[in-house]
């Protein structure tokens, strides 16, 4: 009798399996019909940041973060330890985290300077505003700042992309931060999504159409969490109608851990994983607006 009802138990659970089965590949197929698209939000002020992570929640969506050490609304920086619940609650909900640069450095002079240095400037920290001449060791420190800060507050490494500031790069930086391990990632014309022009020019319902209307498969789109120029918000307009109107038209959406031109790269690097010496970075002391 026990091996009997063993027997139907053994049936029954694999009958149930089949069937799921059967219903993910008949479900797959449809569901991506327009292809994958990748999300991406650069820190900013981070007055949407609560509303951006409860919106990808509702719609089981997977993104990909890059990490610097702005001011934010809250007075404070997005990288202090006060943010270390919302990352944590971020990363665990399996997004993906890469670096902005910690002081949001832009490149100033894509020409090398004397002895191999390139001409950058940090938006904020220390030398906030002053041009600074980096080597690739400094340039490849301030790239790992943000990766052993989001490590310290999580628990968890970054992916090994990074995205520029302004996504101003030149062969040299692109060729420093691969040595020290990082790829970096543009975004897709269409995927430009806005949030950092004016509302005045452009609304967000223009802002709006015109992803619905441009994205296509395999882009990787770019907003922030929030900007501090922009009078009428972008998120609390557009992103809830973007996502719900893409996933209308057959789209699915990824990580940048999925995405052709990086998976590779993240599998041959691995994680970024960085010595915690028991102090969080420096964090900057600005509390000027971006952009």
């Amino acid at each position: 009798m026990r091996n009997w009802m063993i027997r139907i138990g053994v049936a029954a659970a694999g009958l149930l399996a089949s069937a799921s089965l059967a219903l993910a590949s008949d479900a797959s197929p449809g569901a991506c019909r327009a292809g994958t698209l990748y999300l991406t939000f650069d820190t900013g002020s981070m007055s949407q940041a609560e509303l951006i992570a409860r919106t990808l929640r509702k719609h089981h969506i997977r993104a990909t973060f890059f990490l610097a050490n702005e001011p934010t609304v809250n007075h404070d920086n997005s990288l202090d330890p006060t943010w270390a619940a919302y990352w944590k609650s971020l990363a665990a909900d399996g997004h993906a985290f890469g670096t902005h640069t910690f002081d949001h450095v832009y490149l100033r002079s894509a020409k090398g300077g004397e002895g191999g240095k390139v001409v950058m400037r940090p938006q904020f920290g220390a030398q906030g505003g002053k041009d600074v001449a980096m080597t690739e060791e400094s340039f490849c420190t301030e790239l790992r700042r943000s990766a052993q800060a989001f490590q310290s507050m999580t628990g968890q490494p970054m992916v090994p992309l990074w995205r520029a500031p302004g996504g101003h790069t030149s062969p040299k930086t692109l060729a420093w931060a691969e040595q020290c391990g990082f790829k970096h990632v543009g975004w897709a014309p269409a995927g430009f999504l806005g949030d950092e022009l004016s509302s005045e020019r452009y609304p967000n319902q223009m802002l709006l159409e015109r992803a619905l209307r441009d994205l296509r498969d395999g882009d990787i789109t770019m907003a922030h969490l929030g900007i501090w120029s922009r009078k009428d918000p972008w998120a609390p307009g557009v992103l809830e109608p973007l996502i719900s109107g893409l996933e209308q038209k057959g789209f699915c959406f990824a990580t940048l851990r999925e995405h052709p031109q990086y998976k590779h790269w993240i599998a041959q690097r691995g994680p970024v994983r960085v010595e915690q010496a028991g102090e969080q970075p420096q964090t900057s002391s600005v509390s000027g607006a971006k952009r």
